[in-house]
């Protein structure tokens, strides 16, 4: 598995005139933006240990996980031009690259793991194709628990959101922070902490698995569990390392991802109400939306589902026709 003729080096001089066949360890790196404590990392220890054994080895990736090797926004160009050999981001962060990335970020097009499960696989070949087309090969997904609202003080309509600044994350997000009349303001999730107490922001939209790794008891009071959507990561690799690697070696990645994926879609719903009982836990106030809260949101994400449909009307139709029917 993974053999290479390499110059046998004899006191300290290569001589390149002999080659032998050997076996090496290969070593690659994984950076993911996520800490340690969130299911989308776990899953990315154990999909890189099981490559390891499986290759006995000759195979060894390095997860990186907080952005400590790449910031989460150039994890994208990193895999691309082969600076790592493979990474993991927020799907949501390519939307402003091809509208299909934006499929999992609409509010109230997916709302259930069943929907979001069967949106992906509607969405997944177009993903594959752009991914492709960038050099790069989608290998799983790991869905986040549905998006809700943090907030200081509670929200029964947009009304009591209006003039706030809003976390942004996402193309789709900063959308749908003006359409709520609020200011988006991008921050990655290690800034969390720091913009609410510095007033950067005064709510947001996200994950009872983010408000836990962020400890959001320490900056707001409320969790309004809208679950208005269920984003994903993706875990990519370039396309020339992978084809470098022998057909062994490929399908052992390959069979990881399968069962790394699996694994997601297994955890998420138990990592999903843990989590929120963790908030209730350390004081947060965890509440169902009000109906007036709820329209409001959903008419925003028909408006949203419009506006995606105009900007490739081919591809996001070919999404659509394949998740609805």
């Amino acid at each position: 598995m993974m053999t290479l003729n390499r110059a046998l080096l004899i006191g300290g001089v290569a001589i390149s005139g002999l080659t032998s066949t050997a076996s090496f360890a290969e070593k690659w790196h994984m950076p993911t933006p996520y800490g340690d404590g969130n299911l989308p990392t776990q899953i990315a220890y154990t999909f890189a240990q099981e490559i390891k054994e499986n290759t006995k080895g000759e195979l060894d990736i390095t997860v990186h996980s907080g952005g400590s090797l790449v910031k989460h926004t150039e994890i994208p160009r990193s895999v691309k031009t082969g600076q790592v050999q493979m990474g993991e981001v927020f799907l949501g962060i390519l939307g402003n690259e091809n509208p299909v990335y934006k499929h999992d970020n609409i509010p109230f097009l997916a709302t259930s793991f069943e929907d979001a499960k069967k949106l992906w696989e509607a969405a997944k070949p177009a993903v594959s194709k752009q991914l492709d087309k960038d050099g790069m090969m989608l290998l799983y997904a790991v869905a986040w628990p549905a998006q809700s609202l943090y907030s200081k003080d509670p929200v029964n309509s947009l009304a009591d959101l209006k003039g706030q600044k809003m976390r942004a994350y996402s193309p789709s997000t900063s959308r749908l922070a003006d359409l709520m009349g609020t200011t988006p303001t991008t921050i990655q999730v290690p800034d969390i902490p720091q913009a609410f107490s510095t007033g950067i922001i005064q709510a947001m939209i996200t994950s009872p698995s983010t408000g836990v790794d962020s400890q959001a008891w320490d900056y707001v009071n409320n969790y309004t569990d809208v679950k208005a959507w269920i984003p994903k990561n993706i875990i990519v690799v370039n396309k020339r390392a992978f084809r470098r690697l022998d057909k062994a070696t490929q399908q052992v990645i390959l069979d990881a991802a399968k069962h790394a994926e699996a694994a997601g879609w297994t955890k998420v719903a138990a990592r999903a109400a843990k989590d929120k009982a963790t908030l209730i836990e350390n004081g947060m106030v965890v509440s169902e939306p009000s109906p007036q809260l709820l329209k409001e949101l959903q008419a925003i994400g028909k408006t949203m589902t419009e506006e995606w449909k105009a900007e490739a009307p081919k591809e996001v139709g070919e999404i659509l026709t394949r998740y609805q029917n």
